[in-house]
Formats: structure tokens, sequence, C-alpha cells
């Protein structure tokens, strides 16, 4: 009886003192007190208080426990079933534990009660939708967050989807937009630069990459890319310097210790680039890329079966890179399997007209005494080296030596 008594008692003043309390402690970090607080009105009231369900549903996600996080929202919703910060919640702890479906669904629930108008409700819709691969009804659901209220986060996930669909400008486009409203935005500055990076458009890349790092120094993705662009144009050293400070922010980047190892390379420092590309291979061992570069630099220093390995393991992981099965090829021709050699050659020129593999293949049947068919890749090469601009033409000045030897051994002056 005297239990019951207490129950009554708990006046609303009092609760709305508790909720007080409750927020105060949340806000202030303060969650075991918070906690023990929030159990304790929860007993004495029967489990039926909507802010201290909610406030504990909040924790208890941070904390990790997604499960019991759903069941304190799904409980404070039965209290009030038009809470939509509730709503959302619900949502947001289904999307974490995968149920997107599920959770786009309690977000058609919000706007049927007439929540239209809240732009989290739409950018949440647009990112279960995403993950549903319902790409066109995810763009839509975020417009019309943007055209409620623009937020960057919903910019960032429209730009991904139209990147994600390889719409490279209309990505570029967005993220330009919402850089008129968060000019200083070292996010959406470091990803225009890689997406002008990734559209060959080195120079502008740069000047973005640039002025995110005026605002956000060490920021080791900018720092990454920016070193990239250096690395490309041949300044080792300049890309080295800035690798240095990224390395501090990212130690166990794959990626970064990739470029490094690559730096070395361009330096001719062997021992040191197969070292770092070792340690960016066990840091991420299914990265193609890594493997391929370990290939060449082990073709290189004429280490022809470590070099098989390597572009093998990259053939493996990306069967679609036609020039590892022209490295492939010229390291199999190196340990003298000419049948297997021939065999890569063919499947990269089957791949990709580029008039290297034609070259790099007449150059190996040469060798082995097969004059006609060397002349025969030997004119593929040149129909294809004709229609090269200049600038490709003079990248490589070995190519230049290579077709003039050519030429003499196939009687082409």
């Amino acid at each position: 009886m005297a239990s019951v008594l207490k129950k009554q008692t708990f006046s609303k003043e009092q609760r709305q003192k508790r909720n007080y309390l409750i927020h105060w402690l949340y806000i202030r970090k303060e969650y075991d007190e918070c906690l023990e607080l929030i159990d304790d009105t929860l007993k004495k009231v029967d489990q039926l208080a909507e802010y201290p369900l909610f406030i504990k549903g909040l924790i208890t996600r941070h904390q990790g426990k997604i499960h019991e996080s759903l069941s304190l929202f799904q409980q404070a919703g039965q209290i009030n079933p038009r809470n939509v910060e509730t709503i959302k919640q619900i949502s947001r702890s289904l999307f974490l534990l995968g149920r997107h479906k599920a959770a786009s669904e309690v977000l058609d629930e919000a706007i049927r009660l007439g929540f239209t108008e809240d732009w989290e409700i739409w950018h949440n819709k647009g990112m279960c939708l995403s993950q549903l691969k319902r790409l066109e009804d995810a763009k839509d659901a975020l417009m019309r967050a943007n055209s409620i209220q623009r937020h960057d986060c919903t910019f960032i996930q429209l730009g991904q989807i139209l990147t994600q669909e390889e719409k490279y400008q209309e990505a570029i486009d967005v993220y330009l937009e919402a850089l008129e409203f968060s000019p200083e935005n070292p996010e959406l500055l470091t990803t225009v630069g890689l997406l002008y990076l990734r559209t060959g458009e080195n120079f502008r890349a740069f000047d973005f990459l640039g002025n995110s790092l005026t605002h956000d120094p060490r920021n080791s993705k900018t720092i990454l890319a920016a070193g990239s662009i250096i690395q490309d144009h041949s300044d080792m050293d300049v890309a080295l310097v800035k690798y240095r400070v990224a390395a501090v922010q990212t130690p166990n980047s794959a990626q970064l210790w990739n470029n490094i190892g690559m730096c070395f390379f361009g330096k001719q420092r062997h021992v040191a680039a197969i070292a770092c590309l070792k340690k960016a291979l066990y840091l991420d061992p299914f990265e193609w890329i890594i493997s391929y570069n370990l290939g060449l630099v082990h073709l290189h220093t004429e280490q022809y079966a470590s070099a098989f390995h390597y572009f093998s393991s990259s053939i493996n992981l990306k069967p679609d890179f036609p020039s590892s099965y022209m490295q492939l090829a010229i390291a199999l021709s190196r340990l003298d399997d000419y049948d297997n050699a021939c065999a890569a050659y063919e499947k990269a020129i089957e791949m990709d007209s580029d008039f290297l593999f034609h070259l790099n293949y007449a150059v190996m049947l040469v060798n082995n005494g097969q004059v006609d068919k060397a002349r025969e890749q030997f004119d593929q090469f040149e129909a294809l080296y004709a229609e090269a601009d200049e600038e490709t033409k003079n990248s490589d000045k070995d190519v230049g030596v290579m077709r003039s030897l050519l030429m003499n051994v196939l009687g082409r002056n």
C-alpha cells in the first residue's frame, strides 16, 4: 500500500523537475548518474515516462546497445505516438541495425502524420533509400530535404550518390552549390578536389585541396590527395614532406604507405620502396594497386619471379585492369615462359587498344624470332601511335627509342 501511495504522490511538478535534472546530466555527459536517475524515475511511474525513456534510448545507443535503444524509443512512442523526435530516433536505430526498409517505413509514417517540412526526415529517408539501392528516389528525398533547409551533410550524401553513379560533373555541381553556403568546409573542399582529380583536372583539384588545407592543415585525406598530385608531377621530395605530416595523423593508412613507397621508387630508392609497399600490403592485403606497384618495383629490380607473384595477385583482385596483364607478360617473358607471355599480351590487347601493349609484344616476338608476328603487332602499334596526341607520344622517351630500333629490325624505315 505504501508503494502505491508513493507512486500517486509523484506529481507532475516533480516529473518536470526530474526531467530537467535528467536533461542537465545528459548534456553534461554524466551518463551513469543520468541512468540511475532515469531508472529510479521509471520505477516510480511504472515505466510510463516518455522523456526519461527517450534519453535512456539515446544513452544506450551511444553505448552501442542498439537493440535496447530501439526498444526504449518504441516504448516512448507508445506513450506519445505523434512525437516526431521519437519517430526519428526509432528510424535511426533501425537504420543502424541495417533494417533500412523498416527505417524508411517509419519515416513514411511521420510524413503521413503531417511532418512534411522536417528536413531531417527527408534526409534520413534519402539515406535509407540509398542503402536500398533506390538511387533515384534517394536523390528526390535529399533534394526535398535541401529545399526545406540546406545542410552540408545532405549535399554530401547527394554528391556521394551521383559519384556512385559516375556522374562526376553533376556531383561537382552539387558540392559547388554547397560551398556557396559553407565556403570554409574542409570536407566539401577536399571532396571537390578529389572529384576534379578523378576527372583529370589536376590544377583545379590542387586549387581546392590547397584551399582545404588552409582551413584544416592536418587533414590526412587532403594531404594524401595533394601529395599524389605533387607526386604525379615528379616532385617526390615535396610529396614526401606532405606525407610525413599525414603519417602522424594516420600511421596505419595503406594508401599513404603505398604513395610513400612509390615516391621512393621515383627516387630510385628501391629497398625503401619495397619496405613501404609491403607495409601497405600488410595493412590492406586486398588492395590491388599495392600488389601491382610491388610488381613494378620487383620488375624494375629484375626480380622477375617476385614480380610475377605480385602481378598475379593484382589480377586476382582486379581482373579488369589491362596493364596488369602487360606487366605480367613482361615478367613471364623474362622468365622464358613464351607461351604464357603471349597469352597475357593477347588478353591485355583484347581488353584495351593501347599502343604500348603492341609495342612490347612486338619486342618480345622479335627477341623470340617471330619476325612476321612482330611485324603485325608493330603495324598495329604504328596505327594507334599515329592517332595519339603529341603529349602522349612524348610522355615516355623509351617508346621513341624502341620504335626506332624496331623499325630498323623489321625493315619499316
